[in-house]
Parts: structure tokens; C-alpha cells; sequence
């Protein structure tokens, strides 16, 4: 019978890789970013401006009619948006038609993307209006649209800031400022401060900031900020006149207000809303049911806004049944102004939380819909658009834009090939502001209310996913409600600190508490895998796998050792402890029979009592799942490999990754001149298992040739 001859399992040998010094590096960057030349000045230039590379290729008849309708019709749906949304903002509707003309333009500019539409944004317009409400309440202006609050206002410090009788103003580098003055002041400099954040972080390449804003916190977020935006215009539906609250519990409080007051309610502004909010719910209903049928979508918005117009203006509401109406749209620009810089102090908190979420909507949608039309957007580029469609706007009295969903959505539905058509939505906005703004003096504003409300379909619906969100994954369903509760019971900008907090507390949770396994062996095959995951599978004798599933460092490393201590049934220092009193009491009873028997000769018979049998002699750890390690990790290793030692248990490595092995070198964890390493390192768990059983066998016949 032939022998049959082992093969030892292949050598991997480690490239020589020479890094450079952190001195040549900034060397060579530096020496890179001050050279100057032509092509580079071009490059630069067309990377900053990416209009200047894709529009001399724009392909004039296969492009034009796509772009053209969708730039018209976003456009119609821009106009009613955009005045609605200035309810939200807390200025009058002539900025909100400026933010959507300048950001159109800046964005075609300068945006990556081709089918993004930036401007106005329910949530940056809600996040704006507290920042503008909050302010105004300080400086001691009126905060009730019309005149007085009517009835019982929850809100115990309101009364000692309204101001009755004369208009009220405030000096504003160095000119008197009234409530609109002031309000739109604030918005501008608030809208400064988020395009300097924002221009920060595309400098610095801090775009990694967004990465722990996660989706189902994003989705919560967004949620709880509808519910605020839905109840801070419910009071528009039912025409109640209180103000706007301030501070913490804006939806409780405002909930109170309006039943405190539903006796107030007005009927015609009542009425108005219901047929609105039936017209606009089926408008939009028709329009999912059919939109493989419908070329384009039904502008139902603009359709309202000119019937409700046209009704109020013709019925007189506004004198006959006191219906709160838009009031005077001037035509034309008003000249530029440089924001307040002594305004933005007190705005550099209340700015960072927008700059946040106004980057990480504009660049998930970019990539996005870059993806679902197969081109590529560049992330920092993005960053630079949205922070200019920002930065510039502040000087023409306009307030924080960035993507926004439904927009863009219309946009990709309609044919949009590229950035032409939000230039072509600039003109349709321009044309309102320079002609037909005067028309929209008697709209309600219960008619803008209905139009943010039916908005927020989208957003509300999520709420029936949610059990099938926490059947998928518990813990991100648990991220969604607590990111949503704390944005709607709390404020936007707490909602959204304990949505990221709370998301990676989850991430923290699950890197020490993560699956732990022993594996076992498939018959026939060098395959190890988890023995309560499959069936069939035999653990080595004598020989524990152990698989951690998550990086090891100084958080989790008491985690490790409770479960490796568990899954093998053996701790170290309780089994040495074990031992020691054992051969303590052997040494004992060993003395008492030598007293009691006169007998000095034999001392020896300790040893043989103290030495237990384990049910293994080696544990392998598989470092398959165990991403990375730091100097805490690897202190848990040393102390597993001395301690196990001490009760006669080897402790082998396997299946470690690069950077792993690269730290326990430096560590010198396999000793001088890694002199150990080929004894405690392995590229699979199967060689280990067999080094344990040939290291085992060559002890056991050690013993035995040193007892004979």
C-alpha cells in the first residue's frame, strides 16, 4: 500500500511595499496645487463650470423638446410652490420666487447633474421659518400674520414681546428694518452662513459628514418634519389667527392652540380648504393611476391657484368674510444687498443643520437619478453648486435652497436630458416676477396651505410602512420612529441631533454585541462554517473555532472575552484558579499522609493530581469577520495566548486580513523578528486545525518518551 504524502499548504508571501513619507506627500500636493499652466487653468475651469464641457455637444434636436416641456412645466409647478412655501419660510412670496429664479440659473451653471432640480424645499423652508420665527420673536416683533392672536395662546413669554399700536422696528446696520425687512434680513444671513458651511466642507473634502446621516434616519427625519410642516399650517386651513410657537413641543402646543381656539375657525377659509385639498388629493390620485397614460403631468396646483384666485378676487373674501389673502406681489428685482453680518452670530448654530441636510438631499438625489440614467455625478462638485446656489442667492434676498424630490421626480418623467430645462424654469419664474406676481394679491392662504399639505403625501404614507420596516430590520425601523418622535414631538434640529446619535449608538450596540459561532467542518470538504447556522457539520476533535464577527477594539473587547469564555466552556484564570487549589489541597493531604505514615520519600505525586483533561487542546480564532483590530485588540490577543498557555491550550490566528497582521507586526505579537508567526498565523482555518493536530501529536509522544 502506498504511503500517501502530506502536502503543506501554500506560502503566501507578502509584497515589499515602500510608502512614502508624510513630508514627500504634502511636498508633491503642494508642488501640484501652485503649478500653473494652460491646460490646467482649463481643467479647473470646466470642473468648476461643467456648463462650459456639455453644452457645446448638446444635441439641439434630440434634446430640445425634453427639456423644453419638463423646464415648463417644473416651472408651473414651481410658481404656486414657491409662493406656498414662504408660509413656511416666514417671508413674503415675492423671496420665494427669487429663490427659485437664482438657484435655477446657479445650478445650471455649476451642477453635475442632469436631471436635479434645485430651489425651494418644504424641509429647508420649515428649518429656515423657525430659524426666522425664533429671531423675530427676540426682537420683539408680532408674530400673528394679520394682527392679534385670537382666544387662549399657549405660549406664556408671547405677551411681553407683541407690540401694539405703532409698527415696530429694529436698527439693522444702521438702518431702521421693519417685520418683512427684518424677517428676510434674517433668512439671507441664515442662507449666507449655509453656503459658507457648505463651500467649508467641499474645501475640505468633508463630504463624509453625510455618510452618517443614514436612510432610514433621513426617512424619520422627513416624516417628523412633515407632521410639523402639516401642523404649522393647519391653522391656515381653518383661517385661527395664533402665532407660530417657539421652542421645544411645536406640534403639541400648536395642536392646543388651534382646538383652544376652533371656535374661531373661519368658514369661508374653511370651505375653501376642503374643496382645494378634494381637488388637489384627486388631481393626484388620476395622475398615479394613469401616469403610464399621461405624457405629462396635470399642473393641478397652478389650476387652483388661478380658481382660487379668481374666486377670491371676484367674491370679495377678503373684506366680506375676512379670509387671510397673499397680500401685494411687486413685479421686478429688488437690488442686492449684502447680508447682515451682525446678524450671523446668532446664526452660526442655527445654520449648521441646514448646510448638513441641504448637501446630503442634493447629492443622494444626484446620485440617484445619475444611477436609474446611467451617468455619473461628481460629489464635490455637487457640494460647490449647492453651496453657490446658496451663497450668491443671500444677496438678492432670497432664503436656503437644495434638491427637491417631487421636482425632480416631474423632471425625469418628463424627458429631461439636461440642465436646460431648469434654465428654461428660470425663464417661466421670471416672466411671473416680471409680469403676473400682482395677480396673486387675493389668493388665500388657505390655498397655499393646501397645496404644502397634499405635498406631503409622500411623506405622511411612510407611516404605513412601518411594520413592514421593523419586520425587515428591527433596528432600522426603531432608528425611523425614534428619528421621527423626537422631530415631531420635539423641534426639527433636536429631531435630527438624536436621529444621528441614536443611529450610531445602533452602530456602537452592534459592534459589542456582535453573532458569535463555533464552527464545524463539512464532511469531505476544507469548509468551516457556523454549526447552529447548518446541518452536517463536525467540529474538529479536540479543537474549538471560534468566529467573531465584528472589529475588534477597545469597546467591545470585554464582549469578546465573555463570549470566546462562553462558547468554549473554559476561562483561563478560573480553570488556573481551579488547578491551584486543587494542588494546594493535594500538597495538603499529601503532608497529613507523609506525617501520619513517617514516610519523606514521596513528594512527587502533586503533579499528576493537578493536571485536568479539557475537551480541547487548541482554540483557533477566525479573523474572517473581524475587519480591523487596534492596540486594545491586540493587547486581547496577547493576554488569550499567555493565559490559555498557562493551562496547556494553544491559541492560533486564521484567515487574518492584511492590515491585521500588518498591526500585530508592529506590535511584535509573534514575537522578535516575527519568530513565531509561522506557528500562530494561518491563511485558512483548516491549516491551523491540522498545525493543532500535529503539534498536539508531536507533545503527546514527547510525554511519552520523556515518562519512559
Amino acid at each position: 500500500m502506498e504511503e500517501v504524502t502530506k502536502v503543506p499548504p501554500p506560502v503566501l508571501e507578502r509584497r515589499v511595499r515602500q510608502r512614502q513619507t508624510t513630508v514627500s506627500v504634502l511636498k508633491s500636493k503642494l508642488k501640484h496645487g501652485v503649478t500653473c499652466s494652460v491646460p490646467k487653468v482649463r481643467s479647473t475651469l470646466t470642473g468648476f463650470f461643467p456648463v462650459v464641457r456639455w453644452l457645446p455637444k448638446y444635441k439641439l434636436k434630440e434634446y430640445v423638446l425634453g427639456d423644453f416641456m419638463s423646464g415648463v412645466i417644473v416651472g408651473i409647478i414651481l410658481v404656486p410652490q414657491a409662493i406656498a412655501y414662504c408660509l413656511l419660510a416666514g417671508v413674503p412670496p415675492i423671496y420665494g420666487l427669487y429663490t427659485s429664479f437664482y438657484a435655477n440659473i446657479i445650478y445650471f451653471l455649476m451642477g453635475t447633474s442632469r436631471h436635479v432640480s434645485v430651489g425651494i424645499f418644504s424641509l429647508m423652508s420649515l428649518m429656515v421659518g423657525q430659524v426666522v420665527n425664533k429671531e423675530m420673536f427676540l426682537a420683539g416683533f408680532d408674530l400673528n400674520e394679520d394682527s392679534k392672536a385670537s382666544g387662549l395662546v399657549l405660549n406664556a413669554s408671547l405677551g411681553s414681546n407683541l407690540t401694539i399700536g405703532s409698527p415696530h422696528s429694529v436698527e439693522l446696520m444702521g438702518v431702521q428694518c421693519g417685520k418683512e425687512c427684518y424677517s428676510i434680513s434674517i433668512a439671507a444671513a441664515l442662507t449666507f452662513m449655509v453656503g459658507v458651511y457648505q463651500l467649508l466642507m467641499a474645501v475640505f473634502r468633508l463630504g463624509f459628514v453625510s455618510v452618517y446621516l443614514s436612510s432610514p434616519m433621513l426617512d424619520g427625519f422627513a416624516t417628523g418634519a412633515s407632521f410639523t410642516i402639516l401642523t404649522v399650517q393647519a391653522k391656515y386651513l381653518l383661517g385661527i389667527k395664533i402665532p407660530r410657537h417657539q421652542g421645544y413641543g411645536t406640534v403639541v402646543v400648536t395642536w392646543f392652540n388651534i382646538f383652544a381656539n376652533i371656535h374661531n375657525t373661519n368658514l369661508c377659509d374653511l370651505i375653501t380648504s376642503a374643496i382645494c385639498i378634494s381637488i388637489l388629493v384627486a388631481g393626484k390620485e388620476i395622475q398615479e393611476r394613469y401616469k403610464d397614460r399621461l405624457k405629462i403631468p396635470f399642473p393641478t396646483e397652478l389650476i387652483i391657484v388661478a380658481g382660487a384666485t379668481l374666486a377670491s378676487h371676484f367674491g370679495d373674501l377678503n373684506s366680506k368674510y375676512d379670509s387671510s389673502v397673499s397680500g401685494h406681489i411687486p413685479t421686478g428685482f429688488i437690488p442686492p444687498q449684502v447680508p447682515s453680518f451682525t446678524l450671523m452670530p446668532r446664526l452660526a448654530l442655527d445654520a449648521i443643520p441646514l448646510a448638513v441636510i441641504s448637501f446630503a438631499f442634493t447629492v443622494s438625489l444626484s446620485e440617484m437619478f445619475a444611477k436609474k440614467n446611467g451617468y455619473t455625478v461628481r460629489p464635490n462638485q455637487e457640494m460647490l453648486a449647492i453651496s453657490f446656489c446658496n451663497i450668491i442667492p443671500s444677496f438678492f434676498h432670497c432664503f436656503t435652497t437644495s434638491a427637491a424630490l417631487a421636482k425632480t421626480m416631474v423632471k425625469d418623467s418628463t424627458g429631461c436630458q439636461t440642465q436646460i430645462s431648469s434654465l428654461i424654469s428660470a425663464l417661466v419664474v421670471l416672466l411671473v416676477l416680471l409680469f403676473f406676481a400682482p395677480y396673486f394679491y387675493a389668493l388665500q392662504k388657505c390655498v397655499l396651505a393646501c397645496i404644502i399639505i397634499v405635498s406631503l403625501r409622500g411623506a405622511l404614507r411612510k407611516f404605513k410602512d412601518v411594520p413592514a420596516k421593523l419586520r425587515a430590520s428591527r433596528d432600522d425601523g426603531i432608528v425611523w420612529l425614534v428619528a421621527m418622535f423626537a422631530t415631531a414631538l420635539i423641534s426639527v434640529e433636536i429631531g435630527l441631533v438624536v436621529g444621528v446619535v441614536f443611529s450610531m449608538i445602533c452602530v456602537i450596540y452592534k459592534t459589542q454585541n456582535p453573532k458569535v459561532s463555533l464552527l464545524g467542518k463539512a464532511s469531505d470538504v476544507d469548509l468551516y462554517e457556523d454549526v447552529e447556522e447548518y446541518k452536517n457539520l463536525m467540529p474538529p476533535p479536540r479543537v474549538q473555532i471560534f468566529r467573531f464577527q465584528a472589529p475588534l477594539y477597545y469597546a467591545n473587547k470585554d464582549s469578546f472575552l465573555r463570549s470566546l469564555y462562553k462558547a468554549v466552556g473554559v476561562e483561563p484564570f478560573l480553570e488556573l484558579t481551579k488547578r491551584r487549589k486543587e494542588e494546594k489541597k493535594a500538597k495538603d493531604m499529601s503532608s497529613k499522609q507523609i506525617k501520619a505514615n513517617g514516610d519523606k520519600s514521596n513528594g512527587e505525586v502533586v503533579i499528576g493530581l493537578v493536571e485536568r483533561e479539557l475537551d480541547f487542546h487548541t482554540i483557533v480564532l477566525d479573523c474572517s469577520a473581524i475587519p480591523f483590530i487596534d492596540s486594545t485588540g491586540m493587547a486581547t490577543f496577547e493576554g488569550l495566548v499567555k493565559e490559555y498557555g498557562e493551562i496547556r491550550v494553544n491559541v492560533f490566528l486564521a484567515n487574518c486580513n492584511t492590515s491585521v497582521i500588518d498591526l500585530l507586526q508592529k506590535g511584535q505579537f509573534f514575537g522578535k523578528n516575527d519568530k513565531d508567526m509561522s506557528s500562530r498565523l494561518f491563511h485558512t482555518v483548516h491549516a491551523a486545525v491540522l498545525h493543532a493536530k500535529d503539534s498536539y501529536a508531536a507533545a503527546e509522544s514527547r510525554s511519552e518518551d520523556s515518562g519512559v
